[in-house]
């Protein structure tokens, strides 16, 4: 089952089901099955602490997600800094809804297995998050 919570005052652009029938598709793209996915929206400071504390990592990031899956069954806890989603938005000139989009759609290929260290895997990822994004209310 997917989740939502909200950890500021914040709310889905779209309905929650909206969101939620976009990241079944893209679960099942991936011949993947729905396992627990829980999208927490958080601030820098919230998500801040996340990464030091689990990650050792002392900066900001967008996304967060902790993998609790086994074989194809998808878990986690998808943590994403609505602050960093907005600046991103306006540092790469795109609507706030297109980065939260694609931010969402990142941490779901995480969890299918791409990765985004190398400049080809990051190639590869962005590749991935337009054709999922392109899912949504299709």
């Amino acid at each position: 089952m997917i989740h939502f919570f909200y950890e500021l005052p914040f709310e889905l652009p779209e309905e929650e089901s909206d969101f939620r029938r976009w990241v079944q598709l893209i679960i099942a793209s991936e011949r993947k099955k729905e396992g627990d996915i829980n999208y927490i929206f958080c601030n820098d400071a919230y998500l801040h602490k996340i990464n030091v504390d689990y990650l050792q990592h002392d900066t900001l990031t967008d996304i967060i997600t902790f993998d609790y899956g086994k074989d194809n069954l998808l878990s986690s806890d998808i943590y994403i800094s609505i602050d960093r989603v907005r600046e991103n938005a306006a540092s790469y000139k795109v609507e706030f809804a297109t980065e939260l989009l694609r931010v969402m759609a990142h941490g779901i290929l995480h969890l299918c297995g791409y990765k985004d260290k190398t400049e080809e895997q990051a190639q590869q990822m962005r590749a991935k998050e337009e054709e999922k994004m392109a899912l949504f209310l299709k």
